[in-house]
């Protein structure tokens, strides 16, 4: 698709990952490369985890978004985490709204730092988060709590998506919605909570 686009692809060999599975060293090994593309270009490295403008973003527009159009404010918000700008940047608006609310972040079984466990299991399917280390600028106030979600779970979520609600996603926007199903039918909160969370991405890759 970006090569449709006009774009080039530089493919980069992974250390530990493998198809479909990146991993925190393929990520490092990838930044490398595309800072030593820019350096001999003369181009520019986005620099995506360090770019803490994500955050800002994420809370002067999603989060105010989400409340205007539940129209009130929300009982828990729940997303994977990546770099982490959208969950910070969401979660710091909802909060400002209103404070009790539980904000969870998603990560996969196995492969969850920021709950503190050890990490057992770099591979998973959950493209795009979970990449075994914490976030350059991430802030541990704004998290309630972690909720792990198997593989098994985001490809049961991600048919499930598809099939009841004709939404064709990836794995990680299915592992936002069950970690919501879990939220919701957690203790933390009262039956009849609202819960939101972000579809992240298209199933186009998948």
């Amino acid at each position: 698709m970006l090569e449709g686009l006009g774009a080039e692809v530089v493919l980069v060999p992974q250390v530990d990952g493998c198809a479909g599975q990146v991993t925190g060293q393929d990520v490092e090994a990838a930044t490398e490369a595309a800072r030593s593309m820019a350096w001999e270009r003369g181009g520019f490295y986005v620099d995506q985890f360090h770019a803490a403008d994500g955050i800002t973003a994420h809370e002067t527009t999603t989060g105010p978004e989400i409340l205007e159009q539940l129209g009130s404010t929300v009982d828990g918000w729940v997303a994977a985490v990546g770099t982490g700008c959208t969950f910070m940047g969401v979660a710091k608006a909802l909060k400002a709204a209103n404070p009790a609310t539980v904000c969870a972040a998603v990560e996969p079984h196995g492969c969850r730092p920021l709950a503190g466990d050890p990490i057992i299991k770099p591979r998973h399917i959950l493209q795009g988060i979970g990449y075994g280390s914490i976030p350059p600028h991430w802030d541990p106030t704004l998290m309630d709590l972690s909720l792990g979600v198997t593989d098994e779970e985001a490809q049961h979520w991600r048919r499930r998506l598809a099939r009841e609600e004709g939404l064709y996603v990836g794995f990680s926007a299915a592992a936002n919605v069950c970690a919501a199903v879990k939220l919701l039918e957690s203790v933390h909160l009262r039956a009849d909570a609202v819960v939101a969370t972000v579809l992240c991405d298209t199933g186009l890759k998948y």
